[in-house]
């Protein structure tokens, strides 16, 4: 009897087509069905695959496909590459492993079959976008049926492995977000967020907080960090190993930091205007009179970096110079590739939020976690969905996971105001394009030295757009300014203490037009960046002065300990 050809046992939802047009039509669709934000609008563009390729993959999966199937019926088990299946369980059943290689032979057809795709280049990463979500959905790993670990587990257990994770499931259905760490572990100014230090201002988009001194004498220009809005400033202030917060004071600077509040209705109606003026401008007002220093040091971190710089050329534009340095890490201002979560922003998608939001609301936080999560599914969704649920384990404690999971909700009219205006049209970069609070931006006005950080692997701010703001900042004197690259991505390669001795970065003082060209000239070096940072920092604060003895001034007193109340309050 001759044994059944491969064609005759169906792939697991894969499908199977036989001509160019079919394929074009499932693509389309699957774009959509995979995720409706970054799907919207690709089944009403052309899409087109020529049949030629596609018929050569089609054949070359068959072949391949009909040597794993060979091999099963020889019982051979096949070898299997994926940190998703590097327990043993998958290998010691051939069905098992032949399930998993099966999964990823149809997983790199698909793959091929979207790069294959003939389409303008936004239409065409969402359709890969799209066609990796369903493939990192549909693995066997996911599903309690096709995962042996899963299985043996609850044999192990005695079922109480499924118990555990059914309870896990319905208490992540109640919160509304898949739990990535064990959240009761920490607890926001107990054992996160726990430098020193007090909120000596508040007004209804922020706290402002002055650090204590670590050292007797301080540097006579303090520091002001801004962190983004759309998440919890305590990142950078995480525990003291690795805080840069506390590096910072360590380094004798006098800190202050700028805590976002978390938006809810009594805010609703604030605009991008409100966050520079009552936001960065204040801030930095602020600490001037604080500090009695007409010149101050400043850094924004992601968002809070194009917040600074905004609110810069404003005050550059008015004849005032309130920084000797600007410090950016992680930073669009140049938003001409904004990496993979441009598969969320086309017309339809940003004309859909301001219809909603646009003159008055709220963008949740969750949606944010959603969309980021979203960016890194196998690590940030289905790794806990298999842990979690298929498995009853509970996540361990880990303060990273604990902040990203501490949501942040914007005003509606702040969010589409720079949703359109910086990913939509990149306008930001463009002199004289954009006025806010009356004022023309031009960003070349911003003619102090700048350090630019950025990291290597980073999926959220690709380092080549962090890299574009040379052009745009001090360019009279762009010597003076310096990059970094950082290995790591966009979280883990900030927050890279000198004491853990990880990862690397890159230096090169030669900052040439093309970012590969940058990269080709570089030096590596192992370690943390942090003190090329404090070296530069050093050189634009100032003289030496007694540390201060007691927070904020006559006109700026104290209000409460840090970390303040506002980065308590959670997003609804």
């Amino acid at each position: 009897m001759n044994p059944p050809t491969p064609q005759a046992v169906p792939s697991p939802w894969m499908p199977q087509f036989s001509d160019s047009n079919a394929w074009q039509s499932w693509f389309q669709q699957a774009s959509v069905a995979a995720s409706p934000v970054a799907g919207k609008g690709v089944a009403d563009l052309a899409v087109t695959l020529d049949p030629v390729i596609v018929n050569q993959l089609q054949n070359d999966y068959m072949q391949q496909f009909t040597t794993l199937w060979q091999d099963l019926l020889a019982m051979k088990t096949p070898p299997v590459a994926d940190k998703r299946f590097k327990a043993p369980a998958w290998q010691s059943n051939t069905l098992y492993a032949f399930n998993a290689a099966a999964y990823l032979l149809n997983a790199r057809f698909l793959m091929s079959m979207a790069d294959a795709a003939q389409a303008p280049p936004k239409v065409k990463q969402k359709i890969r976008f799209a066609v990796q979500q369903t493939i990192d959905a549909m693995s066997p790993s996911n599903f309690l049926v096709t995962n042996p670990e899963a299985q043996k587990k609850i044999l192990e257990t005695k079922g109480e492995s499924l118990t555990k994770g059914l309870a896990n499931m319905l208490a992540d259905m109640h919160k509304g977000r898949i739990s990535q760490t064990d959240e009761s572990a920490f607890e926001v100014g107990r054992n996160v967020a726990t430098t020193e230090g007090a909120v000596v201002f508040e007004n209804e988009l922020f706290q402002l907080i002055q650090y204590k001194p670590l050292t007797e004498t301080v540097y006579e220009r303090p520091m002001l960090f801004v962190p983004p809005c759309i998440n919890k400033y305590y990142i950078m202030d995480l525990q003291p190993g690795n805080s840069l917060v506390r590096y910072t004071v360590d380094q004798g600077h006098t800190v202050f930091l700028v805590s976002w509040r978390n938006a809810d209705q009594s805010v609703a109606q604030a605009t991008w205007d409100d966050y520079i003026s009552d936001g960065v401008i204040k801030a930095i007002q602020v600490v001037q009179e604080i500090s009695k220093q007409e010149q101050i040091n400043a850094l924004g971190f992601c968002v809070g970096g194009t917040l600074i710089a905004s609110a810069l050329a404003i005050l550059f534009a008015r004849g005032e110079k309130p920084v000797t340095s600007l410090t950016l890490l992680t930073a669009l201002l140049d938003f001409s590739d904004t990496g993979v979560i441009d598969v969320y922003i086309d017309e339809a998608q940003v004309g859909k939020r301001e219809q909603e939001i646009g003159r008055g609301g709220l963008m949740p936080g969750r949606d944010f976690a959603a969309a980021f999560s979203s960016l890194r599914s196998n690590d940030l969704v289905w790794n806990y969905v298999e842990s979690n649920y298929l498995k009853g384990e509970e996540p361990p404690p880990f303060d990273l996971l604990y902040w990203n999971a501490d949501s942040t909700n914007l005003p509606g009219p702040m969010f589409c105001w720079y949703l359109r205006n910086m990913y939509l049209e990149n306008n930001l970069r463009k002199p004289g394009k954009l006025s806010v609070l009356d004022e023309k931006i031009d960003l070349g006005k911003i003619n102090v030295p700048v350090f630019i950080y950025a990291s290597r692997e980073d999926h959220i701010v690709p380092w080549n757009s962090a890299y574009a703001s040379n052009a745009l900042l001090n360019i009279k004197k762009p010597r003076q300014n310096r990059f970094i690259l950082g290995a790591s991505g966009h979280i883990a390669g900030v927050i890279n203490p000198p004491a853990q001795k990880k990862r690397s970065y890159w230096t090169n003082d030669n900052i040439v037009p093309d970012p590969k060209a940058w990269l080709a000239g570089a030096t590596e070096h192992a370690g943390s960046w942090w003190p090329e940072w404090s070296a530069f920092l050093m050189k634009h604060s100032g003289k030496k002065v007694n540390a201060p003895r007691k927070y904020g001034s006559t006109k700026f007193k104290p209000i409460e300990p840090a970390p303040g109340r506002y980065v308590k309050e959670k997003a609804d």
